[in-house]
C-alpha cells in the first residue's frame, strides 16, 4: 500500500490492481484486496470469506468494521501493516494499534511478527520512559474498555506509579522540569555527546524537585488520574507529595479556584490552563478531589481547603462534600488568615452578609480537637491560680483565639448580625485561649455602635464576654471613656484597674524583702566602704531602707484616700444617674476627658501586649 488517497468517506489504495473488497469502519470506506487482509487478521478471513459465500461473481465483497479500536486512523495503519508498509508505531499510537490488532486477531497464528506482537515489544519500551507512558495512558481514554482488558492501563499506572514514588535522582530519566507550561525537559543524569559524564559542580542541578511528576499527571482525566494517585498512594508516596499534585490537579481544572482573591502558599502555579469543563462536570470533579486529599491533619493547607469550601458551596456540592471540607479545615484552623474564614453567603435564604454558621461549625470542630488532644494527653493545659492566667505560651488554641476576635469585628459591622449569633461563636473559645481581651473589647466595641437598638440588658449581656482583668491600659482607657458601655462594666474596670496597682505596689515590699535577706560576697566590701566614710557599718543600709519604707508607705496612704474618694463619686453617679456634671467631674478627677460624641468614636485595633509572666505566685496575689 505505497500511496492512499483521502477522501470523505471513500479511501482508494493505488496498487494498480481494482480492490475486491471494501471495508467500511465509521464514515469511511476502504477500498482493499482481499489476499494482503487475509493472510495477517483472523477477523477478516472469517468476515470476508462468510460475505463472499453468499456473492455474485460481479459483486464486491463489503465488511463493516464500525467498532474497531481507534476508528479510521487506527484502521488505516492497520491495513498498512497488511499490506507490508512500514509504519512508525510510537506512544501515541501504540494503544490504539495494539487495541485494534487484538480485535482484528492480528496474532502469531495469521503471521510472524505480526503486529500485536510488534505492539507489545513496542509497549515494554514505553513503559520504560515517564514521558512516553503518560502519552500512551492518555491516549487509553480513547481505545477502552478493550485497553482495560489487554491490562495496558494497570500496567502503565504501574510503571509510573514506580518511577514517581522512586527518587530520580538516581536514575536516567528524562523526567519534565515541572514548570507548569514549560515544554523544555531536562534529563537527570544526562551525558555528554562523549558519554563523559559532568562533574557534579559542573551541573547545577543533577536531581529534580519533588513536585517534578505533579505537571505532567494533571493532564490526565480523573478516572485515570485517581487510579493513578491511589496506586501511588499504595505504594508508599508521602501524603505531602499526594496532597501537592490533588492541589496542582484542582487549579488546572477548576476555573473558580483561580478566580478567588488572594494566592497559595504552596507553590502551586496560578496561571495554568484550565480545561473547559460544564459545571455538573466541575461539580463531581471537586467531590473527587475532596476523597482524594490525604486525611492527616496538617498535610493540605488550610487556605486551600477553605477556597475550596468556597467552591463547593458557588458549586451547590454534595452536603457531605461541604461537611468533609469543613471538618477537615476547622481540625487545623490554625493555619487559616483573617481573609480565609471571611466567607461570602451564598444562599439566597441567608441574612447576614457572611456565612457565620460555617465558621461556628469550623471553630466547634477545632475545639473538639483540642480536647480530643488534652485527652491523649498532647495538649497544653494553662496555668491558672485565682483566675489570673500567667505563663501563657502561643499555641494553636491562642492563635485561633486572636483569628476569632478579628472575625467578631469583621461581622460586626452588619446590622443583620443576631446578638445571639454573635455571643454563641464568641463564647466557643474559652477564657484561658485569649491572654488579652483587648480583641474581643474591639470586637464587642464595634458590634455595639453598628447596633444601637439594643437594650441596656442586651448591652450588659453582651459586655459579659469581656474579662475586665485581661483588659491592656489602653483598652481601659478607652473603656472608662466609652459611652456605650454599661456603667457597672466601666466600674469593673476602674475596680480592677486600681486593684492592679495595688497589686504593682504590694510588689514592691516582696522586692524590698528579698533585698533585705539576700547576701552576696559584695556585702563585706560594702560595709568597708561605709566605715571608710566614718558612719558605723549599718548606718547606710538602715537608713536608705527606712526612707524607701516611709516613701512607700505615703503613697499607699493616698492611693487608699483616692480608691474611698473614687468609690464616693460611683456611688453618686449611681443614684443620680449621670444626670447633671457628676460624670464630668468624676472623669476630671480621674484625669480622663469625656469626648461629647462617644458614638462616634470608634477602638482602633489594638496591639496585644506580652502577658505578665510572674516568677514568684505571691506576685499574683494581695495581702
Amino acid at each position: 500500500m505505497n500511496n492512499a488517497h483521502y477522501k470523505p468517506k471513500r479511501r482508494l489504495c493505488s496498487t494498480g490492481l481494482p480492490s475486491d473488497v471494501i471495508i467500511e469502519v465509521g464514515d469511511s470506506s476502504f477500498h482493499l484486496h482481499k489476499f494482503p487482509l487475509l493472510s495477517r487478521s483472523g477477523l477478516l478471513q472469517s468476515l470476508i470469506h462468510r460475505s463472499s459465500s453468499s456473492l455474485h461473481d460481479d459483486q464486491s465483497c463489503v465488511v463493516h468494521l464500525h467498532d474497531v479500536p481507534g476508528g479510521p486512523e487506527t484502521f488505516c495503519l492497520a491495513a498498512k501493516f497488511c499490506y507490508g508498509v512500514k509504519i512508525e508505531l510510537n506512544a501515541l499510537n501504540v494503544v490504539a494499534l495494539r487495541c485494534a490488532a487484538q480485535y482484528l486477531q492480528m496474532t502469531e497464528e495469521y503471521g510472524e511478527d505480526n503486529l500485536v506482537f510488534q505492539a507489545e515489544r513496542l509497549l515494554d519500551e514505553v513503559f520504560g520512559s515517564w514521558t512516553d507512558s503518560i502519552r500512551a495512558l492518555e491516549t487509553c481514554e480513547d481505545a477502552l474498555p478493550l485497553a482495560e482488558n489487554l491490562h495496558i492501563v494497570s500496567r502503565c499506572i504501574t510503571a509510573l506509579a514506580l518511577k514517581a514514588c522512586t527518587d530520580p535522582c538516581l536514575f536516567s530519566w528524562p523526567v519534565s522540569s515541572g514548570v507548569a507550561g514549560n515544554d523544555a525537559k531536562i534529563l537527570v543524569g544526562s551525558t555528554l555527546w562523549n558519554g563523559i559524564r559532568p562533574a557534579a559542580g559542573n551541573s547545577k542541578s543533577n536531581c529534580v524537585t519533588a513536585d517534578w511528576w505533579y505537571d505532567d499527571v494533571s493532564s490526565l482525566r480523573l478516572p485515570l488520574y485517581k487510579r493513578l494517585i491511589l496506586a501511588m498512594s499504595d505504594r508508599g508516596m508521602s501524603p505531602e507529595r499526594i496532597s501537592g499534585s490533588v492541589m496542582h490537579y484542582t487549579m488546572r481544572h477548576l476555573p473558580l479556584m483561580g478566580r478567588q482573591p488572594g494566592g497559595l502558599d504552596s507553590g502551586i502555579a496560578t496561571m495554568l490552563p484550565v480545561s473547559a469543563l460544564s459545571e455538573p462536570d466541575q461539580t463531581g470533579l471537586l467531590e473527587e478531589i475532596v476523597n482524594l486529599l490525604p486525611d492527616r491533619t496538617g498535610v493540605t493547607p488550610t487556605k486551600f481547603l477553605l477556597r475550596l469550601l468556597r467552591t463547593a458551596m458557588v458549586l451547590q456540592a454534595a452536603t457531605l462534600c461541604h461537611d468533609r471540607l469543613e471538618r477537615r479545615a476547622g481540625s487545623q484552623l490554625d493555619g487559616a488568615l483573617l481573609e480565609d474564614i471571611l466567607i461570602p453567603s451564598v444562599y439566597y435564604s441567608a441574612e447576614t452578609l457572611y456565612d457565620i454558621d460555617c465558621v461556628e461549625r469550623m471553630l466547634e470542630y477545632f475545639m473538639a480537637a483540642v480536647a480530643t488532644d488534652l485527652l491523649d494527653g498532647g495538649g497544653f493545659v494553662e496555668e491558672e491560680e485565682e483566675g489570673r492566667l500567667f505563663g501563657v505560651r502561643s499555641t494553636p488554641i491562642t492563635v485561633v483565639a486572636r483569628l476569632i476576635d478579628g472575625y467578631l469585628a469583621e461581622v460586626a459591622m452588619d446590622v443583620n448580625l443576631k446578638m445571639q449569633k454573635f455571643q454563641a461563636v464568641a463564647a466557643l473559645i474559652p477564657d484561658y485561649a485569649r491572654p488579652m481581651d483587648d480583641g474581643i473589647y474591639r470586637a464587642v466595641d464595634i458590634y455595639l455602635k453598628a447596633h444601637p437598638w439594643l437594650t441596656d440588658s442586651e448591652r450588659d449581656q453582651i459586655c459579659r464576654l469581656i474579662n475586665c482583668q485581661k483588659l491592656s491600659l489602653e483598652a481601659c482607657t478607652h473603656a472608662s471613656q466609652n459611652d456605650l458601655l454599661p456603667l457597672r462594666f466601666i466600674v469593673q474596670i476602674l475596680f480592677f484597674e486600681q486593684l492592679r496597682l495595688r497589686i504593682s505596689v504590694a510588689g514592691w515590699f516582696f522586692v524590698s524583702d528579698d533585698l533585705d535577706g539576700s547576701t552576696d560576697k559584695n556585702h563585706h566590701h560594702q560595709l568597708l566602704r561605709n566605715s571608710v566614710d566614718g558612719r558605723r557599718p549599718h548606718q547606710n543600709h538602715f537608713e536608705s531602707s527606712n526612707l524607701a519604707f516611709d516613701d512607700i508607705k505615703e503613697r499607699v496612704s493616698e492611693l487608699e484616700r483616692e480608691y474611698l474618694g473614687l468609690k464616693l463619686d460611683l456611688r453618686k453617679v449611681a443614684k443620680t444617674g449621670g444626670r447633671g456634671g457628676i460624670w464630668d467631674a468624676f472623669f476630671r478627677k480621674l484625669g480622663l476627658r469625656r469626648r461629647p460624641t462617644g458614638r462616634e468614636t470608634m477602638m482602633p485595633p489594638l496591639k496585644p501586649p506580652m502577658p505578665v509572666v510572674y516568677d514568684d505566685p505571691r506576685e499574683a496575689t494581695v495581702n
